[in-house]
């Protein structure tokens, strides 16, 4: 695979720096920056695709090496010691570094499973909750996560860093176009008579423990500070709720812990009903 090497803060150098920080140029590049050794992993076992490696002048490790060797970039970089210091969010520098190409925002049917379980965050606004979301969607079974409104940048290296390598396993989709949300709902149901939407609240309302969750669902959740929009709510079932302890001082959970109690409850309930020896993922 061809290499270019980088002595300098160039133009390359600085694209590099862009994609690290500014949401706009990411998007019209179509292609985002990756650190971290599981996250790297992930993408190549998921077939992201890779376009190019960063790397330093120094001896690589056996991963490092082998990644650059087994996996087809279009050009990789190799820059100097200073100039990877630079560019690495962490505090050891990282050896090997990514730029990896967007995915199309499409909804498909073939996300889903015999028993969907999708889930859908609003209009997210803090970095750490949307890849915490992520990894929690992965670790409990959902087939799909959609982000809804104007909210905070999947491809921000923060949210990457903070959903881990689930970032890349978790089919992650989103809709700027509520019409496009509704059509494939649409489509959900015909193919699903029993589904269900599901919308989270914080105001009192069904405990999610009385709600059956083993039917094939949408879990709603909520913007942050301002909760599900009114045109959610309506779209909605059932509004379901955490009870908490009557003399609690908090009034609520946060956003990405309160989704991952409610998915808990989807898969304590789907396994409670699974037959005795049928196969299935293992929950905590």
């Amino acid at each position: 695979m061809a290499t270019t090497d980088i002595y300098t803060r160039n133009n390359i150098y600085q694209h590099f720096q862009v994609l690290k920080t500014n949401r706009n140029k990411r998007y019209k590049a179509g292609e985002f920056f990756v650190e971290g050794v599981r996250s790297i992993n992930e993408a190549v076992r998921q077939g992201w695709h890779v376009k190019s490696f960063l790397f330093g002048t120094g001896r690589l490790s056996d991963w490092a090496d082998n990644l650059l060797k087994t996996v087809s970039t279009e050009v990789n970089y190799r820059l100097t010691a200073e100039l990877m210091e630079e560019l690495s969010g962490k505090t050891d520098t990282s050896e090997l570094m990514a730029v990896i190409e967007m995915r199309e925002d499409k909804l498909k049917e073939s996300y889903l499973s015999e028993n969907p379980f999708i889930v859908l965050f609003d209009r997210p606004s803090n970095k750490g909750n949307l890849g915490t979301m992520i990894r929690s969607c992965d670790a409990l079974g959902a087939d799909l996560l959609i982000m809804t409104g104007h909210g905070v940048d999947l491809y921000d290296p923060d949210v990457v860093v903070s959903a881990m390598g689930s970032f890349f396993k978790l089919p992650v989709v989103r809709v700027s176009d509520n019409n496009a949300l509704w059509n494939f709902v649409a489509d959900v149901r015909k193919r699903y008579p029993a589904f269900q939407i599901i919308g989270t609240t914080a105001h009192k309302q069904v405990p999610v423990y009385g709600v059956d969750l083993t039917a094939p669902v949408m879990l709603m959740i909520g913007n942050e500070t301002m909760g599900l929009n009114q045109n959610f709510k309506d779209m909605c079932d059932v509004l379901c709720t955490i009870p908490m302890a009557e003399d609690s001082y908090a009034s609520s959970f946060n956003v990405s812990c309160a989704a991952s109690v409610m998915m808990y409850e989807l898969t304590r309930q789907r396994s409670a009903k699974r037959p005795a020896g049928a196969g299935g993922k293992e929950t905590i």
